[in-house]
């Protein structure tokens, strides 16, 4: 599990699943596309064909309060996205 952090459960990756049979996962910034292929077969009990990944790198970000300025960064992260074999699919919601 050290490889896969968190599915991602956004409206564009649950269409891109219905229509496409994609899905997305936030996961380590240094696993390639390998490990994730085999994180998800073994987590999920699917065929995986191929796998996507981008790095995002983290942004500044400020806000304006009464005290001044806050000044802040958001984590960098690499998504992956999975596109499974037909007849695939994954349920994120069955466990809720």
């Amino acid at each position: 599990m050290s490889v896969l952090i968190r599915p991602i459960v956004t409206e564009k990756m649950n269409s891109q699943g219905e229509k496409f049979n994609r899905y997305g996962f936030i996961v380590d910034r240094k696993a390639n596309k390998l490990q994730i292929r085999k994180a998800v077969e073994e987590l999920y009990g699917v065929t995986v064909e191929t796998v996507n990944t981008m790095r995002y790198a983290g942004k500044v970000k400020t806000r304006y309060t009464k005290s001044g300025a806050v000044k802040g960064r958001t984590s960098a992260v690499k998504k992956a996205v999975v596109t499974l074999a037909e007849g695939n699919t994954i349920d994120f919601y069955s466990n809720i």
